[in-house]
């Protein structure tokens, strides 16, 4: 089943045609619960891997957390799959010359970077005739938190207009029309009307702290966001305009729903980064090795 996100209950543009310039096309992920293949796109699911190419590990030193190895176990550890994109389900993902195929794996315990899971980002060329379903080891010792449940994907085309990146003299001068909007119809341009929140491509990153874009080492310049691997779908303030229709109950609201349905569809893949919070990877598409890098934050 589709997942579609309602139409903005305000035109934006029209309240707010300042923030216009700045609207980002991104497309929302929707994961699911299901049994994706290994040629699917999905988060969690099976991957395809070279199988001229060992698979992964992690050898980096861990801070102790309650997301650490056990005590005295240095590794290394196999990577996770986290996310499988083709380009055949999200077209708007640009890819370089000879590849339609991203895959997101991560270490599944703290680093000192951020104190969550180290992703890395690995293109492929899915024709290539070695490129095999793969199989590998599961890290026992990781948490529930930092480990995806198989799920199938529902990509969506959104527009995202952004919050704590919009330019500090333009929030400043919209503060008033904001809080007078939200006072006239009950929308927040925070959490209702700007950044689409969960798991997406593109668009703006849905940071909860001030922005932290990293740049390039190569050329100095801003990386662009690539996507967003995200607590939850929606939280207890944007639910109103970021639930998906499908999954609206029919009475009453998505709080009053039992909590294992309701985490169903508030966060399907399980993770659980700090307090509900994200990473963000970026990469510099203007250098030909496209170096990469990730933040993140929680509330």
């Amino acid at each position: 089943m589709a997942r579609t996100t309602p139409p903005r209950p305000l035109d934006v543009e029209a309240y707010f045609p300042e923030v216009t310039p700045f609207r980002r096309a991104a497309v929302r992920l929707h994961p699911r619960v299901g049994a994706p293949g290994a040629r699917d796109s999905s988060v969690g699911g099976p991957v395809l891997w070279p199988a001229s190419q060992p698979w992964p590990h992690c050898e980096d030193a861990h801070p102790r957390t309650a997301y650490s190895p056990p005590k005295g176990d240095t590794g290394p550890f196999p990577l996770v799959p986290v996310l499988q994109l083709f380009a055949s389900d999200v077209p708007e993902l640009e890819f370089p010359t000879g590849t339609d195929l991203l895959q997101v794996l991560w270490c599944p315990f703290d680093h000192e970077a951020g104190y969550v899971p180290r992703p890395e980002v690995h293109r492929w060329d899915s024709s290539r005739a070695d490129l095999e379903p793969a199989s590998p080891p599961r890290p026992t010792a990781a948490d529930d938190d930092y480990l995806p449940n198989p799920c199938v994907l529902h990509p969506e085309r959104v527009t995202d207009y952004p919050n704590w990146d919009l330019p500090e003299d333009l929030s400043d001068a919209l503060e008033d029309r904001f809080d007078e909007v939200e006072e006239e119809t009950g929308w927040s341009y925070w959490s209702h009307l700007s950044v689409a929140p969960g798991l997406k491509v593109g668009g703006y990153p849905t940071w909860t702290q001030d922005p932290d874009w990293p740049t390039c080492p190569a050329c100095r310049r801003t990386m662009e966001h690539l996507l967003t691997v995200n607590s939850v779908e929606f939280d207890g303030a944007s639910w109103r305009t970021w639930l998906a229709a499908e999954d609206t109950p029919t009475a009453g609201e998505i709080w009053d729903l039992g909590y294992e349905e309701r985490t169903r569809i508030q966060r399907p893949p399980g993770l659980m980064l700090g307090d509900m919070g994200g990473i963000y990877l970026f990469e510099c598409p203007s250098c030909p090795d496209r170096p990469f890098a990730y933040r993140s934050d929680c509330s």
